[in-house]
């Protein structure tokens, strides 16, 4: 653990609640969900047809056809949500620009929507084709243009794993922080996935929800995808202050571990040990947490799992610690999934109420944890947001109130 601290000073949102963290936060805090009807161009034979669509966006409206040419959906919404991050913190561009930033941004596909036209023009035989597909579609597309962007020269890298790749960057970027080899850096994850072929793939895998999603509720069937871009912007505490930067929360704990088990099987040894790390991480006890932004996907596997690891971390307050999850409001972001769902986790502590859990019925005797169906006003010091990914890859953060 190291004794210095990362603050977070901007926040930045596109999800199916709409464009902005506070649009986000409402959605979460007043448990709305913003899962509907789908509307995809060749998705009419499609078995599974309701996610969390970001509706309405046009890139037009955020940035000059120059740029739109070359970004995917997904690099567009890493777009928008970093100009607000931006935007909320109040760095200026000369702050920004050169190598004491670093940009780092999570997906866990990439330009899935170019990938998915282009493969259809191809097969159909049309002869239209993109010719910026590849600079659309690779995974790094979205971390190249913030950096381009904004005169980013320091660290730029993508991470890229799975449902862990937004908490895994916002981690790696604090240490890269605490280190002392960057004092800054725009972090966060972007995915735009919800195509026709990738719905149809999930419909494979046998883990969609037809109608809702239910994380920890007995009668779960599913999780259900959507899409959007979290950013955050991170700071070490020495350079904030020379701005006259006032922390919004501080980023006081990474951890992270590999199951080495199972590619799509999630194990409770690998759960349990990365928000042990985190928490230790951060100076901490399990005691200290005040709030969990579950994981919970509403897949049979991965609910159990995650009470399991919360038991087995927390012991007897494992049960009262409260747990809600993002998921049923926004749906499941993949690689976004992380930035957004800390978004939310940090709202609750700077609004000091706990976001209630939707659309369970029966709690699954299983998952014995403490689920606040209402907004809840509670005092809250520290948060845990927890990401489990496919790969067996797991990724928590705790986040601890700004003073």
């Amino acid at each position: 653990m190291s004794s210095a601290r990362v603050a977070i000073t901007g926040l930045g949102a596109v999800s199916a609640a709409g464009i902005g963290a506070p649009a986000l936060w409402a959605a979460a805090r007043d448990g709305q969900s913003q899962i509907s009807t789908t509307d995809l161009p060749r998705g009419e034979r499609l078995r599974i047809r309701i996610a969390g669509q970001v509706r309405d966006f046009d890139g037009a409206s955020y940035l000059d056809e120059a740029v739109l040419r070359r970004c995917d959906r997904f690099t567009q919404f890493a777009h928008v949500a970093v100009e607000e991050a931006l935007l909320q913190s109040g760095i200026s561009s000369d702050e920004l620009r050169g190598p004491r930033t670093a940009a780092i941004i999570g997906t866990g596909i990439g330009g899935m929507n170019t990938i998915d036209d282009g493969t259809y023009e191809y097969y159909a035989g049309s002869g239209k084709f993109n010719m910026l597909a590849i600079p659309r579609l690779m995974p790094s597309s979205a971390t190249s243009h913030v950096s381009i962007t904004h005169g980013v020269t320091g660290p730029c890298f993508t991470v890229t794993s799975a449902c862990s790749s937004a908490s895994q960057s916002i981690g790696v970027a604090a240490q890269l922080i605490r280190a002392g080899i960057v004092d800054r850096a725009i972090v966060g994850g972007s995915e735009a996935c919800i195509t026709p072929t990738t719905v149809r793939a999930w419909e494979f895998l046998r883990v969609l929800s037809p109608d809702t999603c239910r994380p920890f509720s007995a009668d779960r069937n599913g999780m259900i995808l959507g899409e959007g871009a979290g950013a955050v912007i991170l700071e070490s505490e020495a350079a904030a202050a020379a701005r006259g930067a006032k922390p919004i929360a501080w980023l006081a704990g990474y951890g992270t571990s590999s199951d080495a088990r199972d590619i799509v099987q999630p194990d409770v040894g690998g759960a349990s040990a990365a928000m042990t790390a985190a928490i230790e991480d951060a100076g901490l006890t399990p005691d200290d947490i005040d709030y969990i932004n579950a994981h919970g996907t509403g897949t049979v596997l991965n609910d159990v799992n995650e009470a399991e690891a919360i038991a087995r971390v927390f012991g007897a307050k494992g049960a009262d610690v409260p747990v809600s999850s993002t998921k049923p409001v926004i749906g499941h972001t993949l690689g976004a999934s992380g930035a957004l769902e800390l978004i939310v986790t940090i709202r609750a502590l700077t609004e000091s109420t706990i976001p209630p859990h939707i659309n369970v019925t029966n709690v699954d005797p299983k998952c014995r944890l403490n689920l606040p169906r209402e907004a809840v006003a509670a005092p809250l010091k520290a948060a845990l947001s927890n990401s489990f990914a496919f790969g067996g890859i797991n990724a928590s953060l705790v986040v601890v109130a700004a003073a």
